[in-house]
């Protein structure tokens, strides 16, 4: 390939502009700092990148030095996928605990807190929310990250969270179209296929994005996946068919489209990055995602010289790639007017969504939300334990977008709660002979994470319960599977909330 002399010139600052790449560290490079002053526009952050509210302001800070209308964008769900509390877990529970508690003001005060903290923190652009129908309880990589298997109920949540989230100055970015749920692949790993009719798309998985586009989200993410009624050979992320047809024509959308992670297995194995970035620019999106797993000076050099080249070569127009450069600077525009409405006291969304201060000494709205969320099932008369218990946490693999880096489960809470508790991680077919062995004889807690996907887990269960009926069984996942034991509790999410409040009802503080 050829490598073009960076400079000030139309395209190539057009091609920079259109370009979303992380990187390592706390602090931002100089090869980063270069490419801003060149023309970059947009920064995605991780949670590599993260260690304090204080450092990510200053972060932040020293990119808009360089760059004052820089989109700083971060992948902020909420629950399972937090970056902002990477290492302790999120204050705020997940999707799929708003959709159980099934209340739109919670939904948008939540989002909206959230948002005030990325705000604060000088953060403008979150890859959130997960507007996909979890149609698919076998989901791998969607699940808790999504509000529900009821697509009336993800499209008024997704509506909810949308409005809370860009009420704090945050553009909100739903994801992942035309809908990620009903897929039993990752596609951090391959391609996803949902073999679905078109009535069945329109009427399922489409639902939340209009509601998303009612709500005037700023930002839409498109889907590695493969949906034939839709387009028979290409993925939505490459599809003109499904990125500008469907979303810009039929649904009427006009905001920002932007790429799930160009470095996932489903484009880059089979595409590369650089010729799925032309194709996906090409097809209507308007921003490329990459940084995920590919964050360096050598990734924006080669999609910087491979844009350029299929525009010398007619491969893209030159008139789509202006536009979208030209719908990335609009939304740079409108976070710098919302930041600024915020601050003047406009647009807080305390018309609509009330205070989210002032709740005392409950931790805050994520943890009431946390507890409205829990679903308690008794088999007797609970008696709350007094002597420190022995938590199983039986540990599946995590997905790549939850990462295995945050800790979740309820040990630690209960240790505070019951002093001298402790935990034990267990996998496998023997996972509950293996926890038996190793709790003697105090009461066990064992906590599982979508049991149903895992028959592991269901014959650790099995035998713990058949040896001990008393045991207190968590999940912390989808509760897909029938409730058993003592007391069986539902988080509906792995959040470090999710799991103080399940805490709470098993030491019986609440």
């Amino acid at each position: 390939m050829t490598t073009f002399a960076t400079g000030s010139d139309t395209l190539t600052r057009d091609v920079l502009t259109v370009l979303q790449p992380g990187f390592t560290g706390t602090t931002a490079p100089d090869w980063l700092l270069r490419r801003l002053g060149e023309g970059l526009a947009s920064v995605g952050l991780f949670g590599r990148n993260i260690t304090s509210p204080e450092q990510l302001a200053a972060l932040t800070a020293q990119l808009r030095a360089e760059h004052e209308d820089v989109l700083v964008a971060i992948d902020e769900e909420g629950g399972d996928v937090t970056r902002l509390e990477v290492r302790t877990g999120s204050s705020f529970p997940g999707n799929h605990a708003l959709g159980a508690v099934d209340d739109v003001d919670l939904t948008r005060e939540v989002a909206f807190a959230l948002g005030h903290r990325l705000a604060e923190c000088g953060v403008n652009f979150n890859w959130a929310p997960s507007a996909d129908v979890n149609a698919n309880p076998a989901n791998p990589v969607i699940g808790v990250r999504s509000f529900g298997a009821d697509p009336d109920l993800v499209a008024r949540h997704t509506a909810a969270y949308v409005t809370g989230l860009q009420a704090a100055g945050v553009a909100a970015c739903a994801k992942h179209f035309p809908g990620h749920g009903d897929t039993a692949v990752d596609s951090h790993l391959s391609l996803p296929r949902i073999d679905a009719d078109r009535s069945l798309v329109d009427s399922r998985d489409l639902a939340p994005f209009r509601a998303a586009i009612g709500a005037g989200s700023r930002a839409m993410m498109s889907a590695h996946i493969l949906v034939p009624a839709l387009d028979p050979d290409l993925p939505a992320t490459l599809s003109r068919g499904i990125l500008t047809d469907l979303l810009r024509g039929e649904l009427g959308y006009d905001g920002l489209i932007v790429t799930d992670g160009m470095e996932m297995r489903a484009i880059a194995g089979t595409y590369g990055i650089e010729h799925g970035s032309v194709l996906a620019l090409a097809a209507g999106a308007d921003a490329i995602c990459v940084g995920g797993g590919l964050a360096d000076d050598e990734t924006v050099r080669r999609l910087r010289d491979a844009l350029i080249t299929a525009v010398r070569t007619g491969d893209l127009p030159e008139e789509r790639l202006a536009d979208a450069a030209d719908r990335v600077r609009d939304l740079a525009k409108w976070t710098r007017s919302a930041a600024g409405g915020v601050r003047r006291g406009a647009g807080t969304g305390r018309e609509v969504i009330g205070e989210t201060q002032g709740v005392g000494d409950t931790g805050g709205v994520g943890l009431v939300a946390a507890r409205r969320a829990l679903t308690t099932t008794f088999t007797e008369p609970y008696e709350p334990p007094t002597q420190p218990l022995y938590v199983a946490a039986f540990t599946p693999v995590a997905n790549i977008a939850v990462g295995d880096e945050t800790p979740w489960g309820v040990g630690a809470e209960l240790a505070r709660l019951l002093p001298g508790t402790e935990t034990g991680t267990f996998a496998g077919d023997s996972a509950g002979a293996s926890a038996l062995a190793v709790a003697g004889t105090r009461r066990i807690v064992a906590v599982v994470r979508d049991e149903h996907r895992h028959p592991w887990m269901t014959t650790a269960l099995d035998t713990l319960l058949t040896t001990r009926p008393d045991t207190i069984v968590v999940e912390m996942g989808i509760p897909q599977s029938p409730p058993r034991g003592l007391l069986h509790i539902a988080t509906h999410g792995a959040a470090r909330v999710c799991g103080r409040a399940a805490a709470e009802v098993v030491a019986g503080v609440r």
